[in-house]
C-alpha cells in the first residue's frame, strides 16, 4: 500500500512525462533486481517497485480519462444548461450550481455561483434536475496561488469543471428541478433540519445528516476551525461509527425482546448486517466524500472481520480501506482530507499496539473509580497522540494548528457522539408523528453547548500555531518517519524518529519568505521580521488576505504596504526595503499611465519590480523583473530575498495536466 501511494506522489511531485517515464523505467529494472535476488529480500524489491509503478500508471491514466475542454482565457456568455449539483454557500452567501451547458462552444462541465438570496427568491425549482437560462461571467479554473497553496485546478481537473464563474443578472428556471433518489431526500432533510433550529445550530445539525457544511457561518467555522474540531462537520470515522454502533445496538435490543427470535437465530450477525446497511446508507446520503467512504469501508471490514473471528482493527485493515479508496480516486491522496482521516487511524492502531499502552490502559477487573480514571487517562493519551501526529498535516495544508484541540475534543466527541447524534436522530424520527419539537430544543441546546465549547477555545490567547512554510522535504520526511513507526514492530522502528527529527528541524530552520506574490500581479504581501504580511493593496478580497496571513504565518488581518515603516506609497506605485536583504522593491498598483522616463529610472534603481501590466522593455531591475507576460509564465511566487532563492507555481505544477499556461 505505502509503495503504491509512493507512486501516486511521485507522479504528483515530478511532474513531467520524462521523470514518469524515467520512474517507470526504474521500477522494471529493481523488478528484475528483485527476481534476480529471489527469497524474501527479492520478493519485497519485486512487490514494492511493481506496486510503485502501478501507483503511478493509475494516475497518469486517470488524468488523462477525466481530461474535458477548458476555457482558455475569461469570457461573458449567455447559455442555457441543466442543473447538476446545487450547494449552499451561506458563509459566502452564494449557491454554487455544477452546470451541463447545452452550447457546445462552451466546457461540458462548468460552475457558478449566484447571490444566495436571488437563488432564494426563484423558490425549490432551483436545484437537482432544473435547466436554467442565464448570464455569466467565466474564467478557466483557478491556478494555485502561490507555491504550495491548495491546487484548485488540479480539484478542477478531476471533477471534469472547465470554467467557473458567477451569475450576472437574472437567472430563469426553463424546467424546474425534478430531484429523485438520494438528492431528493437531502434536500427534504436539509430544508427539515434548518426549519427547526437557528442559522447556527442548523448548520452543524445539517452537516452531521447530509454532509453539507455549506450552510455553517462563517464565524462558527472558525471558531470550529482555530478550536480543532472542524473534523466535526466533515462526516468520517466518528460519525460512521456512531451509525452503525446505534443501529446494531437498537436491532440486539429489539430482537432480543421475541424470545423465537433470540434463540434461533444468530443476532448478533443480524445487528451487524443492519450496522452495515446504516452505514452505506449514510454513506450515500452525505454525498461519499473520501472520509466518508474510507470510514464506512472501514467499518464494513471491522464488522466482516469480527464475523469471521479476525482481529478486526489493524494496519492491514487501514491499508484496505485506502487502497480501495485509491483505486477509485488516486488523486484523493493529494488531499487533506485523506490523508488527515488516514493519519488519525494509524495513529490510533499504532498506539494500541503499544506494549506499554496495553500495560497501562487496557481493561481489567478493578473498582469503578479506577476504571473510570483508566478510561479518562486513555482518552487523554489517544486524544494527544492523534492531535500531535495530526499537527503536521494541519500546518503543511493549512499553516495551522490548534493547541488545545485534544482538551476540546475530550469535551465534544463524546458530546457530539452519545448527545448530539442521537438526539438529531431520535427527532427525525418523531418528527414523523409530529412529537419531535422536545428533542429539537434538546439538539439546540447541545449544539450551542458544542459552538460555546469552540468559540471559548478558540478565543483563548496562543489557541493556534501558525507556520509560514514547511518544505516538500521536510514533509516527506517526517511522513516517511511517521510510516516506519507505525509499519514495523521490531526494534529498528525507532529508526524513524530520526527521519521525524530532521524534517522537524527542516521545518524549523526554514526563513520567513521577503516577498508573496500572486500569478496575475495584482497582489503582494511584503513580509517583514516579524512575519507581519503589508498588502500592496488595501481593499484585496478576504480570499488574497487569508492567503497572505496564512502563507506568512501571521494570525490576523493583513496591513497596508502604505503603512510600513520601510515603505513610501503614491497612488500609482510603492517603494519598499526588504529587511535584512538589502534588497529594494518597486511594484505598480495603478491603471494609469506612468511616465515612461520616470518608471525606467525607478526600476533601474530597484532590485526587484512587480507589475500586472506589461511594462517597458527599458524597465529592468536589478534581480527581478516581473510584469504580466512575465508572470503569465511563472504564476504566482515565493521570493526569499535573503537567500536569493525563487520559488514559482510553474516549478511545482511543471508539466501536469492541469498547469495551463504557468
Amino acid at each position: 500500500m505505502v509503495a503504491f501511494g509512493g507512486g501516486i506522489v511521485s507522479w504528483l511531485v515530478l511532474a513531467e512525462p520524462q521523470a514518469w517515464t524515467a520512474l517507470l523505467l526504474s521500477c522494471a529494472g529493481l523488478l528484475t533486481l528483485g527476481f534476480v535476488f529471489g527469497g524474501r529480500t527479492g520478493q519485497a524489491i519485486a512487490i514494492g517497485t511493481a506496486c510503485m509503478a502501478l501507483g503511478c500508471l493509475l494516475i497518469w491514466w486517470r488524468s488523462d480519462r477525466v481530461a474535458a475542454p477548458r476555457l482558455d482565457r475569461p469570457a461573458i456568455a449567455a447559455f442555457d444548461a441543466d442543473v447538476l449539483a446545487a450547494e449552499r454557500l451561506v458563509a459566502r452567501g452564494n449557491l454554487r450550481l455544477t452546470l451541463a451547458p447545452r452550447d457546445p462552444a462552451l466546457p461540458p462541465r462548468l460552475r457558478v455561483s449566484l447571490p444566495l438570496e436571488d437563488a432564494e427568491s426563484l423558490g425549490t425549482g432551483l436545484g437537482v434536475g432544473a435547466v436554467v437560462r442565464l448570464r455569466a461571467r467565466l474564467a478557466p479554473p483557478m491556478p494555485m496561488a502561490l507555491p504550495g497553496t491548495h491546487d484548485f485546478a488540479r480539484d478542477a481537473w478531476f471533477m471534469g469543471l472547465g470554467a467557473t464563474g458567477k451569475a450576472l443578472g437574472e437567472v430563469k428556471i426553463l424546467s424546474p428541478a425534478h430531484e429523485t433518489g438520494l438528492d431528493r431526500i437531502r434536500r427534504s432533510l436539509d430544508a427539515h433540519i434548518r426549519a427547526r433550529l437557528p442559522v447556527s445550530e442548523g448548520g452543524i445539525a445539517t452537516a452531521l445528516v447530509t454532509g453539507d457544511q455549506g450552510s455553517l457561518p462563517e464565524t462558527d467555522a472558525e471558531a470550529m476551525r482555530r478550536s480543532g474540531l472542524a473534523h466535526l462537520l466533515s462526516v468520517s470515522g466518528l460519525h460512521i461509527a456512531a451509525a452503525v454502533g446505534f443501529f446494531y445496538l437498537l436491532t440486539l435490543r429489539l430482537f432480543a425482546l421475541v424470545p423465537a427470535l433470540a434463540l434461533r437465530w444468530n443476532l448478533v450477525a443480524i445487528g451487524f448486517g443492519v450496522g452495515a446497511l446504516a452505514g452505506i446508507g449514510y454513506t450515500l446520503l452525505t454525498g461519499m466524500q473520501v472520509p466518508t467512504v474510507r470510514s464506512c469501508i472501514a467499518a464494513l471490514l471491522i464488522l466482516a472481520g469480527t464475523l469471521l473471528g479476525r482481529e478486526a482493527i489493524s494496519i492491514r485493515l487501514i491499508a484496505t480501506g485506502a487502497l480501495l479508496v485509491l483505486l477509485i480516486r488516486p488523486e484523493a491522496i493529494a488531499g487533506a482530507s485523506f490523508q488527515l482521516s488516514f493519519a488519525a487511524v494509524t495513529t490510533l492502531v499504532t498506539l494500541y499496539s503499544y506494549p506499554a499502552y496495553k500495560r497501562w490502559f487496557e481493561r481489567r477487573e478493578e473498582g469503578r473509580a479506577r476504571a473510570a480514571l483508566r478510561s479518562l487517562g486513555a482518552m487523554i493519551a489517544t486524544g494527544l497522540a492523534v492531535e500531535i501526529a495530526l499537527m503536521p498535516f494541519a500546518l503543511y495544508h493549512f499553516h495551522r494548528s490548534g493547541l488545545y484541540g485534544v482538551a476540546a475534543n475530550l469535551l465534544a466527541i463524546p458530546l457530539t457522539t452519545f448527545v448530539i447524534m442521537p438526539l438529531e436522530a431520535g427527532a427525525l424520527l418523531l418528527d414523523a408523528v409530529g412529537l419531535g419539537a422536545p428533542l429539537w430544543s434538546l439538539t439546540s441546546w447541545s449544539i450551542g453547548l458544542l459552538l460555546s465549547i469552540a468559540h471559548k477555545v478558540a478565543s483563548t490567547a496562543g489557541a493556534v500555531a501558525i507556520l509560514p512554510d514547511m518544505p516538500r522535504v521536510a514533509f516527506g520526511m517526517i511522513i516517511g518517519g511517521g510510516l516506519w513507526l507505525a509499519l514495523w514492530t521490531q526494534p529498528w522502528r525507532r529508526w524513524g524518529l530520526a527521519a521525524l527529527a530532521a524534517g522537524t528541524v527542516l521545518t524549523l530552520a526554514e526563513p520567513l519568505p521577503s516577498l508573496l506574490i500572486t500569478g496575475d500581479g495584482k497582489h503582494l504581501a511584503v513580509i517583514d521580521e516579524q512575519g507581519t504580511p503589508w498588502l500592496l493593496r488595501d481593499r484585496a478580497g478576504d480570499f488574497v488576505r487569508d492567503m497572505m496571513a496564512e502563507n506568512a504565518g501571521f494570525d490576523g488581518d493583513p496591513p497596508p504596504l502604505a503603512a510600513y515603516p520601510r515603505a513610501r506609497c503614491s497612488a500609482d506605485s510603492c517603494i519598499a526595503d526588504l529587511g535584512a536583504s538589502g534588497r529594494t522593491l518597486l511594484a505598480v498598483r495603478s491603471t494609469q499611465r506612468l511616465d515612461w522616463a520616470e518608471l525606467t529610472r525607478a526600476c533601474a534603481a530597484a532590485d526587484i519590480v512587480v507589475a500586472d501590466r506589461r511594462l517597458p522593455r527599458a524597465c529592468k531591475a536589478r534581480w527581478l523583473t516581473l510584469d504580466a507576460p512575465r508572470l503569465r509564465v511563472t504564476g504566482g511566487m515565493v521570493v526569499h530575498a535573503g537567500e536569493g532563492r525563487v520559488e514559482s507555481v510553474a516549478g511545482w505544477l511543471k508539466r501536469l495536466p492541469w498547469a495551463g499556461g504557468t
